[in-house]
């Protein structure tokens, strides 16, 4: 079967526009060269051509009756290329950008170890109708929670998003602060960070599936001394992976800006599209 043949069961020379034209006039050539090299070449530009046009209703002909089969395959290639293009085309653009998941940050899931952490050692060691149990309850919890609200929000404010981590990361340093504290006023040992006890814990973060269960015995089966140090490992680690995350959520601000931005542009595009 000759490439002629087939040349006018796609959209017709006359009925096409000008770049259209010129290249179903590359596809049904003669030489088998030319049309492969046409197919691959309309799937490399796939984002100017749409999938209803009458280059591609031609090139689904060439993928099922061309006589050179490597042509056949070149045509297969360029609607590919085409789907792709035309799929990255269509995407909306996203005004509320993907937020939330919190549970699955780091950052989170240690902060919410130095929390239940906190209740457990505010409650055993420390005078529940003291001013002392309430504030470092309320720290360890703030620096939970405002990770958590953070996140949520990051959908429509980047720039609440980053107040609220900053939030989490001061409630954080508080509660250091307050272990710290409860060491040096009660005479007990602060571990230095090379200790082999601190490193001991430290380790526990690389704890596949790690949760309080995997610090509990530290933090309740032993001394107070090795309660208290042993939570400090943990808001240490926690106010690190706060100071990572805030340096990523103020260099992806800074590259991406925020809602506002992402309105305006999307303002922009849609008055300039019309």
């Amino acid at each position: 079967m000759t490439n002629k043949s087939y040349s006018q069961e796609g959209s017709g020379f006359e009925k096409s526009p000008g770049p259209e034209r010129e290249l179903l006039k590359l596809l049904t050539h003669e030489a088998p060269e030319v049309r492969g090299l046409t197919a691959q070449l309309v799937g490399k530009l796939a984002l100017t051509i749409p999938i209803e046009s009458g280059v591609a209703d031609h090139m689904r002909v060439m993928a099922a009756k061309d006589g050179d089969s490597r042509v056949r395959r070149a045509a297969e290639q360029g609607l590919a290329g085409i789907a792709r293009g035309n799929t990255k085309r269509d995407a909306a653009p996203t005004l509320i950008v993907a937020h939330g998941g919190y549970e699955d940050l780091e950052s989170y899931k240690m902060s919410e170890i130095a929390f239940d952490g906190t209740v457990y050692f505010c409650n055993r060691y420390i005078n529940i109708r003291s001013r002392t149990h309430d504030q470092m309850w309320q720290a360890a919890r703030s620096g939970k929670q405002n990770i958590a609200e953070g996140s949520q929000v990051s959908g429509t404010s980047k720039k609440f998003e980053l107040k609220l981590v900053s939030v989490a990361r001061g409630s954080l340093e508080e509660l250091k602060k307050d272990y710290h504290d409860y060491l040096r006023t009660n005479d007990l040992a602060i571990w230095d960070k090379n200790d082999q006890r601190a490193r001991k814990i430290r380790r526990l973060a690389y704890a596949e599936n790690r949760s309080y269960e995997t610090y509990k015995p530290h933090f309740e089966g032993e001394s107070v001394e090795v309660a208290a140090n042993a939570l400090l490992c943990v808001v240490n680690q926690a106010c690190y992976l706060l100071d990572k995350q805030l340096a990523s959520l103020d260099a992806a601000f800074l590259e991406n800006g925020g809602f506002t931005e992402r309105l305006y542009k999307m303002r922009s595009d849609r008055r300039g599209g019309r």
